[in-house]
């Protein structure tokens, strides 16, 4: 007790000060406010007065105050502030935030949403409403991050909450109705266009002022560069795109792949396929839209005008193959075949175009009463820059075949039907499929068509029960049958003939063995006697060749044997001639020692006489003498043989029975 008694004063300065504290707090003149959050300051009383108008007082007045606090400890005047704490506005990534702005200037006739001339993000009460910043829902989105923001001027609508300062019931109705509008047009995320899936996105813009008289669609604003203020990014700025002159409504301009931030209140996005003009075609662009242009078809085209691209009418450029981002709401493209395509009159066959779905064959009369029907087909090609020319003259391709070409084609047959019997139509379908090609590549060039080919078909009964066609095609096939049977015949005889000569060949095959080895025999000899004439041929040729070497070499030996001989005898001579000129002076010179060529002579005539009986053998005394001369003749018998003799040895003539004079020969011997 005496311990409580000491501590007793203690005690009553704690419980003074809790009870202060406790009155301090409820006071609200000291406020601690975490990091995390933020307050919205209501002031209950003020000496000027409570606000005039809308929710924030912006002179001090008693109500909510535009500015906000952030964490700390704040010091009030107590019992004159109230503060309502609240967390951070947090958007998650990927997703937008609306805001909804209670306090501001009202909207305008035209308006649907409310505009933020300051540009703010909402953070700052004060500056939006000096700003003339309106009241309501605003155009301006809250991307992704965190915000302080007055939840009593502002109301902040995302996907998975909505944050504000409930002031009024009433409230809670107008943002749930906020808040599905949003989710119905997926509003809490952005748009995206996937290069994938071949789309673009076509915007339809609910603020602003309306379009223009006669215009259907907005025209492309704020696409200038130079021009900065006026770009709205794609509609993401919704305040640069009406300040550029933006109007509400479907607009020309599209979205193409990419992902977009834009408030669903402002535009929405409805996607679309791509335009694909394949290849083999070309799109004709009929816009709907654009300022008037000047006709490019020329003075001698009268079915339409032709304008530049971008020009409200038909284009003169068709759209060549490739991906186009076209919006189909601003005018239409209707695809034309630059390729061969085939139109057929038949009503089982349908092309691939299904141009010609609603044709049938044509009914003919001919020259001869018959009503067949004929199938036809037409091969067609448009030239990619008359296509334009043709879409605008007709409409589409299906127009111009089902209006123009099929009552063309047709009228067209049944006038050649009228010239010819049935079989000559079936006989001359060659050389009607001819003609009609090129007379009715002059009628097709008239419609800015490219006839290729017209192909004929059979002609067809009319009706089913109609059997004059197959009674023709009958006699036809009998005709023909007769004709053929004849060529049978001819056929048969010729293989009878051929039969013949095939037994003869036969029969010759039989003995063929033995003509064959006779011929073969033949030819061996022929050949062994090919072979001993060329052989004989050579060794003649081989004989011949070794004569003329032989008859050469023993001519070249000859000629010089004989040259040989030449200049043996020349030398002999030469010697001869020497030897014999000195014997001549030697014989001169024993004559001239010997009393004198007279008595030389007698002595070489004694020397060659001796020699003479010598070697003849003759007795030099005679056995028998004969006188038969006188006395008185000189010699005798025995001097003439004597003389005789010497004569012959020396070749000296004899004059009248006795050797010429001494002298005389002499003189020859030494001449020889």
């Amino acid at each position: 007790m005496n311990i409580l008694s000491d501590y007793a004063p203690y005690f009553g300065a704690l419980i003074v000060v809790v009870l202060l504290l406790l009155l301090i707090r409820a006071s609200g003149a000291i406020r601690y406010i975490p990091n995390n959050r933020v307050a919205v300051v209501e002031k209950l009383w003020s000496q000027k007065g409570s606000i005039r108008a809308g929710v924030i007082a912006m002179d001090g007045e008693a109500g909510f105050q535009p500015d906000v606090l952030r964490g700390g400890l704040h010091f009030f005047m107590p019992f004159q502030f109230r503060l309502h704490v609240h967390s951070l506005v947090t958007i998650p990534q990927g997703r937008i935030g609306y805001v909804f702005a209670r306090g501001g200037r009202p909207l305008a006739a035209d308006q649907t949403l409310a505009a933020n001339p300051a540009g703010t993000d909402f953070q700052d009460a004060r500056a939006f409403l000096e700003g003339a910043g309106q009241k309501g829902p605003q155009r301006q989105v809250l991307r992704e991050g965190s915000y302080a923001i007055n939840l009593a001027q502002f109301v902040v609508v995302t996907r998975d909450e909505t944050f504000a300062l409930k002031l009024d019931s009433a409230d809670d109705a107008l943002l749930d109705q906020m808040s599905e509008i949003i989710e119905q047009r997926h509003g809490f995320e952005p748009v995206v266009i996937k290069d994938a899936d071949d789309q673009i996105g076509v915007v339809t813009v609910h603020d602003g002022p309306g379009l223009a008289a006669g215009e259907i669609i907005a025209p492309t604003v704020g696409a200038d560069p130079a021009e900065p203020s006026t770009f709205h990014n794609s509609f993401q700025d919704p305040e640069k795109f009406l300040a550029a002159g933006g109007r509400k409504g479907r607009q020309l301009q599209v979205l193409v792949e990419g992902t977009y931030f834009i408030n669903r209140l402002f535009a929405t996005v409805e996607p679309i396929a791509k335009t694909v003009v394949e290849v083999g075609q070309v799109g004709v662009v009929v816009s709907y839209t654009g300022e008037a242009g000047v006709d490019t078809s020329g003075e001698g085209y009268r079915h339409g005008e032709l304008v530049e691209t971008g020009r409200r009418g038909v284009w003169k450029d068709p759209l060549l193959p490739g991906k186009y981002a076209f919006n189909t709401y601003a005018g239409r493209i209707t695809m034309v075949p630059t390729t061969n395509f085939i139109l057929k009159w038949e009503t089982a066959a349908v092309g691939s175009h299904k141009f010609d779905e609603n044709l049938a064959e044509v009914s003919l009369i001919t020259k001869d009463a018959f009503e067949p029907t004929l199938p036809v087909s037409v091969v067609v090609h448009i030239d990619y820059r008359k296509a334009p020319l043709v879409i605008q003259r007709f409409g589409d391709i299906k127009k111009l075949v089902e209006q123009t070409l099929d009552p063309m084609v047709s009228a067209y047959f049944k006038n050649i039907g009228q010239t010819r019997t049935l079989i000559e139509l079936l006989q001359d379908r060659s050389e009607i499929q001819s003609l009609s090609s090129e007379d009715m590549k002059v009628k097709f060039a008239a419609y800015n068509l490219d006839l290729q080919e017209v192909l004929i078909g059979t002609p067809r009964p009319s009706a089913s029960g109609d059997d004059q066609i197959e009674r023709i095609l009958m006699q036809l096939r009998q005709r023909q049958i007769a004709d053929e049977q004849v060529g049978t015949y001819e056929r048969q005889k010729f293989a009878a003939q051929k039969e013949r000569e095939l037994r003869e060949a036969e029969a010759l095959a039989k003995q063929q063995t033995a003509i064959t080895e006779s011929e073969l025999s033949i030819k061996v000899q022929q050949n062994a006697g090919r072979a001993n004439l060329a052989r004989s041929e050579q060794e003649a040729e081989q004989t011949r060749t070794l004569a003329k070497a032989e008859g050469d070499r023993l001519r070249y030996l000859g000629e010089g044997e004989a040259k040989k001989v030449v200049a043996l005898a020349a030398a002999e001579a030469e010697r001869v001639t020497k030897v014999g000129l000195a014997q001549a002076k030697a014989i001169e010179s024993q004559v001239e020692a010997s009393g004198g060529p007279r008595y030389q002579l007698a002595r070489q005539v004694a020397e060659r006489f001796a020699e003479a009986l010598e070697t003849s053998g003759v007795d030099v005394v005679p056995k028998v003498q004969i006188d038969g001369g006188s006395a008185g003749a000189s010699g005798g018998v025995l001097q003439a043989l004597m003389t005789l003799l010497m004569a012959e040895k020396l070749d000296l003539p004899v004059l009248g029975g006795s050797p010429r004079s001494a002298p005389a020969e002499a003189e020859e011997t030494a001449e020889a």
